[in-house]
């Protein structure tokens, strides 16, 4: 059985409690949801699979102190990542973005996590999430016309999280199981 760990970076709670509930799907394979902000390289390489979450600040930012961040988060840690290996893991990545109040950088920062895992050997799973149901304008998180992980949208239809995340998560577990 492989040891699966839920990573999530915010300031907020919004991306926290998808974690959470992320972890409570899993069940007890999942250890419980650690913020970046507590976490370190070494930490991650623990984990057979790992289930990354980030909101998008601004115009398409990873949460961080330039963002106003008051702890370091997504974009202290990304270079911390530079020379290390994650061959062998597997990356599942979900990420929190506003398609009406940030239409033009909807999610964006997901993009940001997906490119760092995969220029480390990560194998990403749960990458091809359909784009259709959501309406903006761009997002970098998009590659061949699907989100390069799970995207939710917490403020404009929070009633579809539940339903979207189940079905992703579906579609990862063998994973773990």
């Amino acid at each position: 059985m492989a040891k699966v760990g839920v990573i999530f970076g915010t300031d907020t709670g919004s991306t926290r409690r998808v974690a959470k509930s992320i972890a409570k799907s899993i069940g007890s394979q999942a250890d419980k949801p650690v913020n970046i902000r507590n976490a370190g390289v070494e930490d991650l390489l623990t984990y057979d699979v790992l289930i990354l979450g980030t909101p998008t600040y601004g115009e398409g930012e990873l949460p961080g102190k330039s963002t106003g961040n008051q702890t370091e988060s997504w974009e202290e840690f990304l270079p911390k990542l530079k020379g290390h290996s994650f061959e062998g893991k597997k990356v599942a990545l979900y990420g929190l973005g506003n398609q009406k109040s940030y239409s033009s950088n909807f999610a964006s920062a997901l993009r940001d996590i997906y490119d760092a895992f995969t220029e480390c050997g990560a194998e990403i799973i749960g990458d091809r999430w359909d784009a259709s149901g959501y309406k903006f304008k761009f997002s970098k998180a998009i590659m061949d016309d699907q989100f390069v992980g799970l995207v939710l949208d917490e403020e404009n239809q929070k009633e579809l999280t539940e339903e979207r995340l189940a079905l992703w998560l579906k579609g990862i577990d063998q994973a773990w199981s």
